[in-house]
């Protein structure tokens, strides 16, 4: 029953991942990239990971796609002319083709590492996803955290003085 459920939230997935791409709003293509936001938080409960669920429902599905909405009316790309180029299509269609099948080649050739990590199942069981992830972020990925906030920032700062009229 698990793998009928994985396959059905995956098609969700791609056809809304496919709905990103093609369709002729910006705000429909927002909200096919909620929807593929969503399937992806699917997946991560499936892995048994719900914080990492709940991060990716509350960060991605709403924070920034907020700030993606906002860019979008601030720009009004709604009224913007809208022109079709074939051969553009075409050749990106041949490029995913390509890279496709040398990912499927790669696949198929290469084996499993066995390498394993410092944590364990034990570990993650005993002391739960959340203190395992606070752990890592605040002592061995500090520094990016750090610079993760400040382009954050300059982020918040630059939508600011974008949208200020002048005074």
């Amino acid at each position: 029953m698990e793998i009928i459920f994985f396959y059905l939230v995956a098609l969700v997935a791609v056809v809304s991942g496919f709905l990103v791409i093609r369709c002729q709003s910006p705000v429909n293509s927002a909200l096919g990239l909620v929807n593929t936001f969503f399937c992806l938080a699917i997946f991560y409960v499936m892995l048994h990971a719900p914080f990492m669920a709940a991060i990716q429902i509350m960060v991605y599905a709403g924070a920034i796609m907020v700030l993606i909405i906002f860019v979008i009316m601030l720009l009004n790309l709604g009224e913007a002319e809208r022109k079709r180029y074939t051969h553009g299509i075409v050749w990106s269609s041949i490029a995913s083709l390509l890279v496709l099948f040398n990912v499927i080649f790669f696949i198929k050739r290469g084996r499993v590492t066995g390498a394993e990590g410092d944590i364990t199942t034990f570990m993650v069981e005993s002391f739960g996803h959340t203190e395992l992830i606070g752990k890592a972020i605040f002592t061995e990925f500090l520094l990016p955290f750090e610079i993760a906030s400040i382009l954050l920032l300059v982020a918040i700062v630059g939508a600011v003085v974008l949208a200020k009229k002048e005074v």
